[in-house]
């Protein structure tokens, strides 16, 4: 069967990770956290005091970053790590939610991380999930998803996430913060979240992972389906 790429798109929490890892899993895929790779960018930042507005000190802390994903045997999931330095766990904080898409909007760290992104990806047989994955890493992805919810349902998601690690922040708190975050994400000049002409809308606001899952992995199915007719035909037009 050919391989392909499954671009998944869309807001915060709204589920893509979680759903973007199983569906790689079921699939035999490898998975790309693209959004993973922007926090540790914004780790890097504050940890070297880098002034965003500054293009000469981005571009110097961007030479010094070297991000990789680590399959953790224990967990079964991929780990993010930052200059060969596990931190999975410090990257899903609040503090780094508060600055990542304004990281992210910065045109030079773009640059960077879709370079690396798509020579990830470029034997295809990835999920990738993130913000322009479907319009600028990979827009001639097979299959595209953009993915969307309301506010409330997102910021109870995210609250629950934080709870599990500890982390008591308020619900308003978590509300604010990604709508601030939809606006950076939907206006920056950069490569902006959009949805993509040919991506399927889907609202997981009543949803269970689950689910959704399952609704991209039909949609994976059938693309698959259709490349291997398609593989058949051209096949049988050369065996005439």
């Amino acid at each position: 069967m050919p391989k392909i790429v499954i671009a998944i798109d869309g807001y915060s929490s709204c589920g893509k990770s979680t759903t973007a890892k199983a569906v790689a899993t079921r699939l035999g895929y490898g998975y790309i956290d693209t959004g993973a790779m922007y926090r540790a960018v914004s780790l890097f930042f504050i940890q070297e005091h880098v002034l965003f507005s500054s293009q000469r000190d981005v571009n110097l802390a961007l030479e010094k970053i070297h991000i990789t994903f680590n399959h953790n045997p224990r967990t079964g999931k991929n780990e993010t790590c930052l200059n060969g330095l596990n931190v999975e766990e410090e990257i899903r904080k609040m503090y780094i939610s508060n600055i990542v898409s304004e990281v992210s909007a910065i045109p030079e760290v773009r640059w960077a991380m879709v370079a690396q992104q798509q020579r990830m990806g470029r034997r295809r047989g990835v999920v990738m999930d993130g913000r322009d994955i479907g319009t600028k890493v990979f827009p001639d992805a097979e299959v595209k998803v953009f993915m969307t919810a309301d506010t409330y349902t997102r910021a109870r998601r995210r609250q629950q996430e934080l709870l599990a690690k500890g982390e008591m922040v308020n619900l308003e708190e978590i509300v604010q913060n990604l709508e601030k975050r939809d606006f950076i994400d939907t206006t920056r000049a950069e490569s902006p979240l959009i949805q993509a002409p040919d991506a399927e809308l889907l609202d997981t606001s009543h949803m269970t992972i689950e689910e959704q899952v399952d609704w991209v992995i039909e949609l994976a199915d059938r693309k698959l389906a259709e490349l291997h007719r398609k593989k058949g035909r051209v096949k049988a037009v050369k065996n005439e």
